[in-house]
Parts: structure tokens; C-alpha cells; sequence
């Protein structure tokens, strides 16, 4: 992915760009997405049409159904200036959800902020396999347990799947457990709690009770030494602390695996999601303490969780 140059950036943030460069007022909504998505492409942004269109809708607080209807509609002088806005810090690399301070995941719209990992498409492979591996279960009153919750993304989706469930997420961050309990709040089902600590420790005897029937996480996988090789919109904006896992990636699964056994029923399942190139390296950490591995593929064909089981 090719980074814009200062230059280019600079040629749209300076009070006197180049007309090109400008959202105007006059510009109809099809105009500025053709200029908006010109000027994404130009500096590389891989989904130039696609982005463009969302922050105009955004900018313009419209619905895709009203720009087809109405393309030649005029943006206006505050429409103008908040797609201007918007385009400018999309070519600075920052994601569009974050653009837009939300996210859709498992058909959620989810909050998030600078405090939490941006939840992507690949992690809903967790929630398909939880909901493939309790299927006989959906109705039943399960216990969930999220470490590393974030946004409280896994968390809140594996409660739409199962109606009588409760859940806990736990975060060692305290700016995203605020994040985390908007969004329980958000998706309605009260049936959840969230909680500040360092993984299962977080917990104690009396909240642990009889055990999780599913356990999920999204814990920090990337090794150390290569987050600054990982794309600007990534290794800028997503928090270090939830991609950076130690020297060689494996650091969070060792935890998890101290504890796991504590955390988990008997017949109660795990789902961890790794790295593309660490299904070997990680399930070793979880067999090496009792626990039975299969690896679960994301829709690229590339592994994407490990589904754990005594």
C-alpha cells in the first residue's frame, strides 16, 4: 500500500490548493464523489469509490438510496466542509470506521474509538464457529466470557446469537471497557457485564462460578518487531497494546493458556483467534496444557482460530 506523499497531503490541507483538491459547496453529491474518489485513488487508498462514497454519505447525512435518487442534489456549504474534512484524514491513513468513530461487525453497530482495535470482517470467523460449535445450545442459559473485549465486539455478537446467554468481557484497558459497556448497552440485551484486568485473573472464584461455556478472544498476536512493518492504518491507529504480542507474537496465548482450565466448564469450549502463519506455534501453547485443537479457516482459506476443547 503506497503512502500519499507529504506533498500530496499538503497540497490538500493548505488554505490555497489546487481547485482540484477542493470539495466546494456547488459540487453535486455525484461530483464530489468523483472528486473525493479521485483524490483517494491518486494517493493510493486501495477502496478509493467505496470509501468516498460512505464519508460523502457520512458528510452529507444521506443514505445511499438518496444519492441514487438524487445525484445532483448540491452539497452545501456544511457538507462540503465536513467531506473536506473527511477526505483529508483519510489520505493522512486513518480508517474510515475510526473516520466515522463506529463500526459494523456481525450485523452490530458498534462504537469505537482511539482506546480499541478496530473490529475487522475476519474476527466474525469466531462467532461463526462458536455458533457452529454450540448449535444444539442456542437456546440454553450459557455463560460467555470475552477476554481482551476491546470494543466488546465478539462479545455482544455472541449474545445475539444466543438469546439466554450471559456474558462478561474483560480488558486490562479502562478507556476500553468505557467503550465496551456503550456498546453492551447499545445492542440491548443486559445480559452482559464488563470488567478491568489482566485476562482471566480479572476474575474471581465467586465470578467464575461453575465455569464458561464459551470462551473467545482477540488477544495481541503480532510480534514486536513487526508492527512497524504493518499498514499506516493499522500500526497508527489500532492501540499498541492490542496488536503488539511480545517478541514472537505468542505471549498473550501462553497467558491465556495458564488460565484457560480455571476459566472453562468441562465440556465448555475456547475460541482464540491467531495469526495467518501461527496455527502450529499457537495451538503448542494450548496442547502443551491439556487442551485439544482444531483450526477453524476465515473465508480466504487462511487459518484464523483455534477451537479448543478439553
Amino acid at each position: 500500500m503506497r503512502v500519499p506523499s507529504t506533498e500530496r497531503i499538503n497540497q490538500v490541507c493548505t488554505p490555497n490548493p489546487r481547485s482540484d483538491s477542493v470539495i466546494s459547496p456547488a459540487l453535486t453529491y455525484a461530483e464530489a464523489h468523483r472528486r473525493a474518489a479521485a483524490l483517494l485513488a491518486e494517493a493510493g487508498i486501495e477502496t478509493p469509490k467505496r470509501d468516498a462514497r460512505v464519508l460523502l454519505l457520512e458528510a452529507a447525512g444521506i443514505d445511499h438510496a438518496a444519492l441514487l435518487r438524487d445525484p445532483d442534489a448540491r452539497l452545501g456549504d456544511d457538507a462540503a466542509a465536513r467531506l473536506q474534512g473527511f477526505i483529508e484524514r483519510r489520505l493522512k491513513r486513518e480508517p474510515v470506521s475510526r473516520i466515522l468513530g463506529r463500526r459494523e461487525f456481525w450485523g452490530l453497530t458498534l462504537r469505537i474509538s482511539a482506546d480499541v482495535l478496530d473490529p475487522r470482517g475476519d474476527t466474525e470467523t469466531l462467532v461463526a464457529a462458536a455458533v457452529e460449535a454450540l448449535r444444539d445450545r442456542r437456546n440454553d442459559p450459557l455463560r460467555i466470557l470475552d477476554l481482551g473485549t476491546g470494543s466488546g465486539a465478539l462479545l455482544c455478537a455472541c449474545l445475539s446469537e444466543f438469546p439466554r446467554a450471559f456474558g462478561i468481557g474483560i480488558d486490562r484497558s479502562e478507556a476500553a471497557c468505557r467503550v465496551a459497556r456503550d456498546n453492551l448497552a447499545g445492542c440491548g440485551s443486559g445480559r452482559g457485564a464488563i470488567g478491568c484486568g489482566d485476562w482471566g485473573e480479572a476474575l474471581g472464584e465467586d465470578a467464575i462460578g461453575r465455569g464458561f461455556d464459551l470462551v473467545v478472544a482477540n488477544p495481541p498476536y503480532i510480534a514486536s518487531t513487526t508492527i512497524a512493518t504493518l499498514a499506516p492504518e493499522v500500526r497508527e491507529f489500532d492501540p499498541p497494546g492490542a496488536l503488539d504480542g511480545g517478541p514472537d507474537g505468542l505471549a498473550a496465548y501462553r497467558a491465556i493458556a495458564t488460565g484457560l482450565a480455571r476459566l472453562c466448564r468441562p465440556d465448555g469450549r475456547a475460541i482464540i483467534e491467531i495469526g495467518h502463519d501461527q496455527a502450529e506455534s499457537a495451538a503448542a501453547c494450548f496442547r502443551s496444557t491439556g487442551w485439544s485443537v482444531a483450526v477453524k479457516q476465515d473465508l480466504e482459506k487462511q487459518p484464523r482460530a483455534l477451537l479448543l476443547r478439553r
